[in-house]
């Protein structure tokens, strides 16, 4: 089969995740978003080995070498209120920074922990 088709195929079993897990969210009312839900279900799936790896790796490379445009809409958005980090902009920069770096250092831990944990096993 074309590599395209694979692509296409591999990022749409991940977009119907997404749509599973927004039907959960919409179905029991909970706070949790559901792109969240949906990854937590993709995480369960590979975990217990239920679906492949392999299945999804092509469509998920495609879409990690093209993340970058995937910020555009957000920066676009970012522009459109600037008016909000007129008066406290710096703060705003500030309370941004911090938490990227927040976010970046625990996904490292936890990224160190599961790969200690897998040599272990």
């Amino acid at each position: 089969m074309d590599k395209g088709i694979i692509i296409l195929l591999q990022i749409a079993g991940l977009y119907a995740i997404y749509l599973v897990g927004t039907a959960i969210q919409n179905l029991f009312h909970l706070f949790i978003p559901g792109s969240v839900i949906g990854l937590i279900l993709l995480f369960i799936l590979l975990s217990l080995k239920v679906v492949p790896e392999r299945i999804f790796q092509r469509g998920i490379s495609f879409m990690i070498k093209h993340l970058p445009f995937f910020f555009i809409p957000a920066t676009v958005g970012v522009m459109s209120y600037a008016y909000v980090f007129k008066g406290k902009g710096v703060l705003l920069i500030g309370i941004g920074l911090f938490s990227t770096a927040l976010v970046m250092a625990l996904a490292g831990l936890v990224t160190q922990w599961m790969v200690r944990r897998r040599e272990q096993a």
